[in-house]
């Protein structure tokens, strides 16, 4: 499958538009891991776990819209857009991550 956040694919004449693919994903955190991840920001350390965690959502929001292009018949998806969006909560923060493009069929 090829992802592009293009309009077209280079060298590839798009046969069939197959409509719009969506991926879903859901990060929970809690407040422990918030208050952790503020201490490492203020003395110049990356969260690693945090950076891992959305990682893990955006590859598992990416295979979900992949099943679904699949499924249509297409081959690529593109104009891919990835949002980022915090829910909030009562003892921590939702993050959910949303992938979203056109499926197409292509030569």
């Amino acid at each position: 499958m090829i992802l592009t956040s293009a309009n077209t694919l280079e060298n590839k004449e798009i046969i069939e538009y197959k409509g719009l693919v969506t991926g879903e994903s859901l990060i929970g955190s809690n407040i422990y891991k918030d208050l952790f991840s503020g201490v490492r920001d203020v003395v110049g350390g990356r969260t690693s776990q945090y950076e891992d965690e959305l990682r893990k959502a955006r590859e598992v929001a990416l295979e979900s819209m992949e099943q679904k292009a699949e499924s249509l018949g297409a081959n690529a998806i593109i104009g891919l857009k990835i949002s980022y969006d915090n829910l909030g909560g009562t003892m921590g923060n939702t993050i959910l991550v949303t992938v979203y493009g056109t499926a197409v069929k292509s030569e």
